[in-house]
């Protein structure tokens, strides 16, 4: 197996656990409960003892829920088994964390360790938009946790906004922008409300509470372009905005998260927790979406996967050709030929010249990306470039 040859550089750790459920949220996650969280703990580091031999991870990322919900001593507990494991000393190391839950301490525990970035889900700066969205923490807890991760030692900070929220105007949308630059972080991720099935907004949008305004989400998408350029951030990706010291450069902004860059460039993860999915290999690995039977399987000692699903070289490469898409660079020919192994230019002629004739695309002799409009149809483009597998 070429794992033994050359170690996984990325990891990816689910922690399930929330304090409330968002009315948005369709991500597997549930609310937490101090027994439930200390048996998902001493899993995890089950799972880690059995990937670390094939693990060296340049670039972390714990996502969720909330990871900031576990507790000091659990996270303490987290940290020194990835000790034990040799799996610290990441380049970015990012921790998501909810604005009502970051504490001193647990901040500056989490630098000690060599946490680096911290990803802070904010979604809005206005009150009536946070109660809309079931978020738990107000606007002055956003400024106030800010503050205390500079204080900890955080010095690259990205913030979650979200727009075309049911209520939100642009008038709105514009102060959260502004309000959200002023504070000065190193990255922005911004995402448009998805309506999923299975979550409180999509059954209030069937109801008929409140109608979805296209036409307004797209002029929000613009503004945000806008606005993020003139505040000092570069569009990276579809949905990602980051700050650039130093020289000027081809194609990444210098506070990129380098964890997601792997990712839409096709590299491989390794990813623990429950409903993680990782790409180890050519194979597709997802962990089962329940956090009880995910425990029970690891105090077995066993991985807790759900599917392992061998992707065919072409249905890979075409895959990565459409998450490289929603970056701005889009693909460098070479590059692309250098990860899968296939030409862009022979397989793909065809959806690279149906997005050129929508205005979408542009291509030149170096490399196919997306353009401004392009990139407000990222997702349409994507499913041109997907080759199922045979």
């Amino acid at each position: 197996m070429s794992a033994s040859h050359t170690p996984v550089r990325s990891l990816y750790v689910h922690v399930p656990f929330c304090a409330a459920k968002c009315e948005y949220c369709a991500f597997f996650s549930e609310p937490s409960s101090g027994g439930q969280m200390n048996r998902y703990v001493d899993a995890l580091i089950r799972e880690m003892e059995l990937v670390a031999p094939s693990l060296k991870p340049r670039t972390i990322f714990f996502g969720g829920g909330t990871p900031s919900l576990l507790s000091t001593a659990q996270w303490r507990r987290l940290l020194e088994a990835m000790e034990r494991l040799d799996l610290l000393g990441a380049d970015e190391w990012t921790v998501e964390c909810n604005p009502a839950t970051v504490s001193t301490e647990k901040a500056r525990l989490l630098r000690g360790h060599g946490v680096n970035r911290i990803s802070m889900g904010v979604q809005s700066l206005d009150e009536g938009l946070l109660d809309r969205l079931g978020r738990i923490h107000s606007r002055g807890m956003v400024f106030k946790s800010f503050d205390r991760l500079r204080a900890a030692g955080f010095d690259n900070i990205n913030l979650d906004l979200m727009f075309a929220i049911p209520g939100q105007t642009m008038a709105i949308w514009k102060a959260t922008m502004a309000e959200a630059i002023a504070m000065g972080s190193e990255h922005l991720s911004c995402y448009e409300v998805i309506y999923e099935e299975d979550t409180p907004l999509y059954e209030q949008l069937q109801a008929g509470e409140f109608d979805v305004d296209d036409e307004l989400a797209c002029a929000m998408y613009d503004e945000l372009i806008d606005t993020a350029a003139s505040g000092g951030f570069t569009q990276y990706e579809v949905a990602n905005f980051a700050r650039h010291d130093g020289e000027p450069s081809a194609d990444l902004p210098s506070h990129a998260c380098r964890h997601n860059v792997n990712y839409w460039r096709g590299g491989a993860c390794q990813a623990l927790g429950p409903s993680a999915t990782g790409y180890v290999d050519g194979r597709r690995i997802r962990n089962v979406a329940n956090t009880e039977r995910y425990c029970q399987q690891l105090a077995l000692g066993q991985r807790a996967h759900e599917s392992v699903e061998q992707l065919s070289p072409l249905a890979s490469a075409g895959e990565t050709a459409a998450f490289g898409l929603r970056m701005n660079a889009g693909w460098p020919f070479g590059l692309f030929e250098q990860t899968t192994g296939h030409d862009l230019r022979v397989k793909w002629a065809g959806d690279m010249q149906r997005a050129v004739d929508s205005d979408w695309g542009i291509r030149s002799d170096e490399r196919f990306h997306l353009t401004r409009l392009g990139m407000r149809f990222a997702d349409t483009v994507a499913e041109w470039f997907i080759r199922p597998e045979a």
